[in-house]
């Protein structure tokens, strides 16, 4: 993936671009963001799609029902790939793109390499305490659920108790009930 800014950087003009993917030789896949179309994909289609969707927008982290996805704590099928942008950010308009925007962008928020793309995306804590804010109460109790009995690493209630006093989410009844 590169854009019109690095091919100006290279020497390659503006009008050499619109050439080269008329001819098919690139494809266009965003606003001023070009790819090899016989490029190999090493990951799923769907998650590549993902994250050349938050790669292209100013400031993205994937969250939500992609975030819980990627991290295999829900059992919702993503048909919107849910990009979460700064709340004075300008929504994109796109209509597999489903911008959420969040006062709180730098809490939670790390990277990962998703293919070819590295993305922001929120951690596991940080992804349990926007479902109980945003998405229904049933998707928020099953991830935290599905947290709870991970066992492929150590739930951390600590930082999830942390980050739910950050953001005003009261959690306890619903952690006492499922490990109780």
């Amino acid at each position: 993936m590169f854009t019109v800014k690095e091919a100006l950087k290279a020497g390659i003009p503006r009008h050499a671009l619109v050439y080269f993917h008329k001819l098919g030789v690139i494809e266009k896949i965003a606003k001023g963001t070009y790819r090899n179309p016989k490029h190999h994909h090493k990951v799923d289609l769907l998650v590549e799609d993902l994250a050349l969707a938050a790669s292209t927008i100013a400031n993205a982290t994937i969250c939500l029902i992609s975030a819980l996805d990627i991290y295999g704590l829900t059992d919702q099928i993503p048909r919107e790939y849910w990009l979460a942008i700064p709340n004075s950010q300008r929504s994109s308009r796109s209509y597999l793109i489903r911008s959420v925007r969040m006062r709180n962008m730098d809490l939670g928020r790390t990277k990962i390499c998703i293919g070819t793309y590295k993305v922001a995306i929120f951690d596991r804590e940080r992804c349990i305490i926007d479902a109980f804010r945003y998405l229904s109460l049933e998707i928020a109790i099953k991830a935290l659920r599905s947290y709870l009995q991970a066992k492929d690493y150590q739930p951390n209630l600590q930082k999830l108790q942390k980050y739910a006093k950050q953001l005003r989410v009261n959690l306890t009844p619903y952690i006492l009930s499922l490990t109780t």
